[in-house]
């Protein structure tokens, strides 16, 4: 299957957004009077769960989401519900009961192999969103980092290894050099840091670095890791962090390849309007609790919301889990997927 969609990245400003287009043929009507071949007929509508995580994921499926709920998209009998932590996602998807989910990149994986390649990777949704923040101005660069507590959120999945990565390239163990304090959701970590009274260090993904700024001014952007990420790349095998995917169920995949495709449809035309409207679409992102309306206006160029399908995807999702598995193979589940892990490729 051929990629749907050309690839849509918006960075932080001065990056360059690429139009999205899709590549539907059109057909040609039957004469009148004839019945349409059969390889023509409309697809009937199925039911498609979708579940996606407060944050970046679900900022990029706002519009979709609205679309559904305004009675404009009739072509499946979409439903979707936002969670607050990836552990609320594993067993909806282990027990079947969402069909389409947006999980960190690393998850992805793991599931697959958990599953016994029962999920397949349809799209990257977010790039980069991991920064160091800290109450102070004591950091500037990784190694400024040891001996140092980092407040942080999401153990056992891409934060963890991403930082991981990061500070073992820089010379630095986590448990010895660098201690890490681990909280269930990252709305926490942003209560630790803006409470504070002194020095403080957290790890946060946007657009909770917007919301950890706006209740306390003197929180200051330390470390992109996505830079730092970039800068320890060496040879000829390059990669590039990788934040989040959707999956489908390998089932639902091969029950209802239409359905997917409508998805994925939706999809990339709600990240355009997202990444291209940024007031409206913060509105939305407000109207369904992910983060209130003004942190969001903030916080979207600044998260590298994409929809990046096919090719594309299996190139950078590959590169990306090769550098986890290396690292620690847990992070992946133990192996990196084969190449059917990649729907559309």
């Amino acid at each position: 299957m051929l990629d749907r969609r050309k690839f849509l990245q918006v960075a932080s400003a001065g990056t360059a957004t690429f139009a999205l287009a899709a590549c539907n043929g059109a057909t040609e009507p039957a004469a009148e009077g004839e019945q349409p071949a059969e390889d023509e007929q409309p697809a009937e509508p199925v039911a498609l769960r979708a579940v996606a995580l407060k944050g970046p994921t679900a900022m990029g499926l706002v519009r979709f989401m609205s679309e559904v709920d305004n009675g404009n998209l009739a072509d499946n009998d979409y439903s979707f519900q936002i969670v607050a932590s990836p552990d609320e996602v594993t067993p909806l998807i282990a027990k079947g009961e969402v069909d389409i989910a947006a999980v960190p990149a690393n998850l992805a994986s793991v599931l697959y192999n958990k599953t016994e390649k029962g999920v397949r990777a349809i799209a990257i949704n977010t790039l980069g969103v991991l920064y160091i923040c800290e109450l102070g101005d004591a950091v500037h660069s990784v190694s400024d980092l040891k001996g140092k507590t980092i407040y942080a959120s999401g153990k056992g999945s891409t934060p963890e290894y991403g930082l991981a990565y990061v500070l073992e390239k820089n010379g630095l163990v986590v448990g010895t050099d660098v201690q890490i304090e681990w909280k269930s959701e990252h709305a926490e970590c942003v209560q630790a840091l803006a409470a504070s009274s002194g020095p403080a260090v957290a790890m946060l993904p946007q657009p909770f670095v917007t919301t950890a700024q706006a209740q306390n001014d003197q929180i200051r952007v330390a470390l992109d890791l996505t830079e730092e990420w970039d800068a320890v790349q060496t040879g000829d095998e390059q990669s590039s962090m990788i934040t989040g995917v959707a999956i489908v169920r390998s089932a639902f995949a091969d029950e209802s390849p239409a359905a997917v495709d409508a998805f994925l449809d939706h999809y990339a035309d709600s990240v355009d309007f997202v990444n291209d409207d940024v007031e409206a679409a913060a509105k939305l992102v407000g109207d369904y609790d992910i983060v209130p309306a003004q942190v969001a206006q903030k916080a979207i160029p600044e998260c590298n919301i994409v929809c990046i399908t096919g090719d594309e995807m299996a190139e950078k999702l590959a590169g990306y889990l090769d550098v986890l598995a290396e690292q620690n193979p847990k992070a992946v589940g133990g192996s990196v997927p084969g190449d059917d892990f990649y729907y559309g490729a």
